[in-house]
């Protein structure tokens, strides 16, 4: 892929990855998190299914089960967690904890495929957890949602081994459209299970459902899974160090959150973390993805 093509899409993927945290919070007002969250990934899913009908299908339970499987880390898993997680944390917040999934690339990566990485890697690993716990004034014991969002980026990470090792065997945009499907199925069951239902019908509740159906969920995951398979899954998702960036920044844009120093400079060394995690470590990243599959 020619590098500046990759730059324009990494870019216009983690932009949309950011700011759906600050629109979803804005969602938050008029219906509870796994309800919106469920209608965001249903609609879309369904949206897209239709537009990729006359692509190839699935083949077997097994692609079937695949998809549905991507779908709940992915959508159910990340989406769900961050959301959740909202009520006891900001959006900024939120946007650092889960895409801190890089760093437990590496960590799941060891302990499941038998990957080696360098004392750089896990050198970047420990200043990634350290600015963590920066961005959050080291209060990482008084929220419920810190754990839900570091929960969520276990489930980022697990769907991104996961996409890696089972993309190729699939057009990637049905693989798109019915992981959101299965995703968005789950989180109406937990929703209607655990929340109390409503949706309060306004010209911006439909804004903010559209806009996270069509933009942060049809065009960002079809960008994001085109990039993991096109390109070595580490390094790009090493770029996901710019989502808390255009988290913070676009959360300070359109609610007016206070961006407290340390939350800054905690994001800044959750990025150089990653940074130093996944750049230029495309052999040992490259074994490890060989390994999985």
């Amino acid at each position: 892929m020619h590098k500046l093509k990759y730059a324009c899409l990494i870019i216009v993927t983690t932009f949309l990855m950011g700011i759906a945290f600050p629109v979803g919070k804005l969602g938050l007002s008029y219906a509870p998190p796994f309800l919106l969250m469920g209608i965001r990934f249903v609609l879309a899913g369904g949206l897209l299914a239709l537009l990729c009908y006359k692509r190839k299908q699935p083949m077997g339970k097994m692609q079937w089960l695949q998809a549905a499987i991507i779908g709940l880390f992915q959508s159910a898993g990340v989406m769900g967690c961050a959301f959740f997680s909202m009520r006891w944390i900001t959006s900024s917040e939120s946007a650092i904890l889960t895409t801190s999934s890089p760093l437990f690339v590496i960590i799941m990566g060891t302990l499941v495929a038998g990957a080696v990485y360098r004392v750089r890697q896990w050198f970047g690993v420990a200043i990634g957890f350290v600015g963590v716990a920066i961005a959050l004034g080291f209060h990482l014991g008084m929220q419920p949602g810190t754990f839900i969002s570091l929960a969520g980026a276990v489930s980022f990470a697990s769907a991104t081994l996961f996409i890696k090792r089972w993309s190729p065997n699939f057009d990637l945009n049905v693989l798109a459209a019915y992981q959101m499907l299965a995703g968005g199925i789950a989180l109406l069951l937990m929703s209607f299970v655990t929340e109390q239902l409503f949706f309060t019908v306004t010209v911006t509740s439909v804004a903010v459902v559209l806009w996270l159906a069509v933009m942060c969920s049809i065009v960002q995951f079809t960008l994001w899974f085109y990039l993991l398979h096109r390109g070595d899954p580490g390094k790009t998702s090493s770029f996901l160090f710019l989502v808390p960036l255009f988290g913070v920044f676009t959360s300070w844009l359109l609610l007016g959150e206070r961006v407290e120093w340390y939350v800054g400079a905690g994001g800044l060394l959750v990025g150089i973390g990653i940074f130093l995690v996944n750049w230029e470590g495309n052999r040992l990243v490259a074994a490890s993805s060989k390994k999985i599959a």
